[in-house]
């Protein structure tokens, strides 16, 4: 039979557990932090001015009125006033469907009401990431940042319906001495006369 060394333990110096204890403390929390650091950031918003009701679907249309800037500030793009009138017929601000924007705009837009008055921070990769529209004065890989107003939403059906009412109001106006045109030169609701959205 073999024999057993025994090798006396020694005892834990005063304020070694307590070391100890810390530097498991530091591994976790650094750990946790490089983790962190590794989640990219998401869409932020903060309301300026609280809205009612509701928030938008993935296919409704919203009309808002925005302005977009860069993170330094630089502004990019800015909603204009629909060059025809719409009489009432449809709201204010710029019609766009949700899901037909980047989708950090489109998860943005679905957490706000109507009435209410935002800023939307993009990150790059929820935005134009690397590859931003070819023209547009938007750099590679930039975080974006919107003020946006929420006018109005509504489904795609009734949004379709108010452009088909208002575009044979226009058509019929025309044949009486020329009602001003859509965007394009066509009348509103068509698809080349219709507004650019922001992508």
């Amino acid at each position: 039979m073999t024999e057993i060394t025994r090798v006396p333990l020694q005892p834990i110096a005063k304020g070694s557990l307590i070391k100890l204890w810390l530097g498991v403390i530091a591994a976790v929390l650094l750990g946790a932090g490089i983790a962190w650091a590794s989640v990219p950031a998401g869409v932020e918003v903060d309301t300026i001015t609280e809205g009612a009701g509701p928030t938008p679907g993935p296919s409704d249309v919203v009309f808002i009125k925005y302005v977009g800037k860069l993170a330094d500030g630089t502004e990019f793009d800015r909603s204009q006033q629909l060059p025809f009138p719409t009489n009432g017929i449809i709201p204010d601000g710029m019609p766009m469907q949700v899901s037909g924007v980047v989708p950090g705009f489109a998860e943005g837009l679905q957490q706000m009401q109507k009435g209410g008055k935002y800023t939307l921070r993009i990150p790059a990769d929820k935005g134009y990431g690397a590859t931003p529209p070819p023209g547009a004065p938007i750099p590679p890989n930039a975080d974006l940042v919107f003020e946006v107003e929420m006018i109005d939403f509504m489904s795609e059906e009734d949004a379709q319906r108010r452009f088909q009412v208002l575009q044979q109001m226009m058509q019929g106006q025309q044949g009486q001495g020329g009602a001003p045109q859509g965007p394009g030169g066509g009348a509103p609701g068509d698809p080349q006369a219709a507004p650019a959205a922001p992508q």
